[in-house]
């Protein structure tokens, strides 16, 4: 239970998110993170000189991360201290939570947690291995051999989800019928040009000598329908998850200001407190990943001393469709109350940023419906997963 550490309301900000080998397929993640980043604190008039730390939250590398959050502090001009920390797809989550800890303690006052990830032409790394048949080099691609097999259990993460699909007995027609539901919802985040996400979303800016390209909205969402995932095969046999019901890798980024009460209060557009109170964790059997969240939500929901029924706001990382069944069997609430306005199942999965997204999305919620808990959690490869609750209000 958190006492002390607040997120300013609109003291974060979200990128679009851009479909993977996309627009920003050649660029450093960290670097355009660090420019957005600078960005976004000029035109919030924000002085980035009050941040005393900086928390990067990322999972593939780029050229130049070996100095990881002093290096990206630096391109936002500023010369203080900082640290990487990296947990697969939930890397927002404890990001954002070992900021609210350093406030939460006293250590520091003012954090600044930068997410960003670029899931395109990821690094295809090779080491010397001088024992090896005739000097031959280990190698590694650092995202598609690492996705497609667990290093606790050798299995893809599509193998964790068909096994909770199998053990929960989940249907292909629900599976269907709820990704469809899925898209309905993030088509509500466009409605009124777009009015809900332009409480948040802050366009990308990639500058060359000769021009200045924006990207203002997400990029490679498929347009879905009832008949088209109909159509669609499974991905494994007998499986229920197809295409259209995971998610597809992307690249972006998002950053999130935790500090102290009255500094959020003094940076808030409105006077609307955003207090980080809980956090969970869990690691559920090996090769069930989808079932990693609820234990993690469940903790989060014990320390803050409330029910699932008490959060207004739910939104839940869906790399499966199966994510999202056995979160609202286990919370035993409506599935149509998780992931309003959108989620990582629709909008892509850039990693380091994704949790750091809907969490951001989970807090706009809540002002529109007045006020209360938000939740935002997710599973991470290792059949891990993490969870914040935020009071807003």
């Amino acid at each position: 239970m958190f006492n002390n550490a607040y997120i300013p309301y609109g003291g974060y900000y979200s990128s679009p998110f851009c479909k993977w080998q996309g627009s920003l397929q050649n660029e450093n993640s960290i670097k355009l993170a660090a420019q957005t980043s600078k960005r976004f604190f000029e035109v919030k008039g924000f002085d980035p000189e009050m941040i005393e730390f900086l928390y990067l939250g990322h999972t593939i590398i780029q050229k130049g991360s070996f100095f990881g959050a002093t290096w990206a502090a630096n391109e936002m001009g500023l010369s203080i201290p900082g640290m990487s920390v990296t947990h697969a797809c939930a890397t927002s989550t404890n990001t954002i939570y070992s900021a609210a800890l350093a406030v939460e303690a006293g250590s520091l006052s003012t954090a600044y947690c930068m997410l960003t990830d670029r899931i395109s032409n990821a690094p295809h790394i090779i080491w010397p291995n001088p024992a090896g048949p005739g000097g031959e080099v280990l190698s590694e691609n650092v995202n598609m051999d690492n996705i497609n097999c667990d290093p606790s259990t050798g299995f893809g993460m599509l193998t964790t989800a068909e096994n909770v699909a199998r053990e929960f007995g989940f249907t292909r027609e629900e599976a269907d019928e709820l990704t469809l539901m899925r898209y309905e919802q993030y088509a509500d985040a466009l409605a009124n040009d777009r009015a809900f996400q332009k409480r948040y979303m802050l366009p990308i800016e990639i500058k060359t000598k000769k021009s200045t390209t924006i990207i203002s909205e997400d990029e490679g969402v498929t347009e879905t329908s009832k008949e088209g995932l109909a159509k669609l095969r499974p991905v494994m046999a007998e499986g229920i998850h197809t295409f259209g019901s995971q998610t597809h890798p992307a690249d972006g980024n998002a950053g999130i200001i935790v500090t102290t009460k009255d500094r959020a209060l003094d940076l808030s557009k409105e006077k609307i407190p955003v207090q980080v109170i809980s956090y969970g964790f869990n690691r559920t059997k090996k090769a069930f990943m989808p079932a990693a969240p609820a234990g993690a939500v469940q903790m989060a929901l014990e320390k803050a001393g409330i029910s699932a029924k008490d959060l207004v706001a739910i939104k839940n990382h869906s790399p499966f469709i199966s994510n999202d069944l056995h979160l609202a069997k286990e919370l035993g609430i409506d599935k149509s109350k998780i992931n309003n306005y959108g989620t990582s199942l629709v909008f892509g999965h850039p990693q380091g940023p994704t949790i750091g997204r809907l969490l951001i999305e989970a807090i706009e919620e809540a002002v529109i419906k007045g006020g209360g808990y938000a939740l935002a959690c997710g599973c991470a490869a290792g059949d891990s997963a993490a969870a914040l609750i935020v009071k807003v209000g």
